[in-house]
């Protein structure tokens, strides 16, 4: 196929995802309190849908082409290899990347920060270039589990958990279910654009729970549309988005693992026991930096609004001209607000 036969059939299979996203979603169910949203907030979530298919098929390069560190953790008789990589030295900062990202996602501030702290970034389980196994295990709790053990194994302590999007859920985990259990190794807590409220579930979340649809819509679209879609959605400003960072995102949904890893994760994004949860925010007293961007149309701002009003010792800063990856779209700005927090 010539550049130009596939640049066609990528915008025809633009249109036809945008076209199923409009029809699939006026079909679906509407949740309580869906019918008050405004025209143009219906439309900004039916795009959002698209994003799962961009975060989903995030990660650096494939798997079976990695020879860096993997720390084996989880049960013996069914242990989960995750991809990490570790610069610097000083107290420790531990990233934790967002829904499907990877460690790729760090690239831009890893550098700065690891000169005067030690920067472990990892992929979580199912993304980037860790494990992808075939099991159900893909939950919030799931990823707290073996980012706990991580931290024991390694000897993290005085530690900066770093949490983006889906990350931050799991850092709110390791905050309220197993720092006590880690002897208080977790200091300080950023929460970036996290997950961490009932919120309006973008429509093609809801569609994953529809097998059929599910394995159409993740199996059949060509991984470059996909990511290219989605990233057009979570930046801002969509011009900042590289050709090359499109392929580099779009490699693991080449793979049958990596796409029913980002299915079964996508699956189990908000917790079912998310209010109880929640309800427990306000008794994680380390200090804590929310950081949020002007633009999300993934996490709105009102999810970082209420985090502030509801954890004791946080502080909330905005990073301007910024859709849902502010390490991305706007690292410089992403850098000072973390140093100036951690110290650097």
């Amino acid at each position: 196929m010539s550049s130009r036969d596939a640049v066609v059939a990528d915008s025809g299979a633009l249109q036809a995802i945008r076209g199923s996203l409009s029809r699939l979603g006026s079909r679906t169910r509407e949740p309580q309190g869906f019918s008050r949203m405004r025209r143009g907030e219906l439309k900004a979530t039916l795009g959002v849908a698209a994003i799962a298919l961009m975060l989903g098929s995030c990660g650096s390069i494939a798997a079976d082409a990695v020879s860096g560190p993997f720390a084996r953790l989880g049960p013996p008789d069914a242990p989960v290899h995750l991809y990490y990589e570790e610069h610097g030295e000083g107290a420790p900062v531990l990233l934790l990347h967002g829904f499907g990202t990877s460690t790729y996602t760090w690239r831009y501030v890893v550098p700065e920060l690891a000169k005067s702290h030690r920067v472990i970034s990892v992929d979580l389980k199912g993304f980037g270039q860790s494990d992808k196994p075939f099991d159900e295990r893909y939950s919030v709790s799931d990823q707290a589990e073996l980012i706990a053990q991580l931290i024991e194994d390694k000897d993290l302590r005085d530690l900066t958990i770093v949490g983006h999007s889906f990350g931050g859920g799991v850092a709110l985990m390791l905050a309220l279910e197993a720092n006590e259990q880690l002897g208080g190794r977790i200091a300080r807590l950023v929460l970036i654009d996290s997950i961490a409220y009932p919120q309006q579930i973008p429509t093609f979340f809801r569609l994953l729970h529809v097998p059929l649809v599910s394995q159409v819509g993740v199996r059949m679209v060509p991984p470059t549309v996909e990511t290219r879609v989605a990233l057009q959605i979570a930046y801002f400003d969509d011009s900042k988005i590289d050709p090359e960072e499109v392929e580099i995102y779009a490699a693991p949904l080449k793979t049958a693992a990596g796409k029913q890893a980002m299915i079964n994760s996508a699956r189990q994004i908000v917790p079912e026991d998310i209010e109880e949860l929640s309800k427990r925010y306000d008794t994680i007293t380390l200090p804590t930096l929310i950081l949020w961007c002007d633009h999300d149309r993934i996490v709105p701002l009102d999810v970082g609004l209420k985090l502030r009003r509801t954890l004791p010792n946080s502080t909330l800063r905005l990073v301007d001209s910024c859709g849902h990856l502010p390490q991305e779209e706007q690292p410089e700005a992403t850098l000072k607000l973390l140093e100036g927090f951690i110290g650097g």
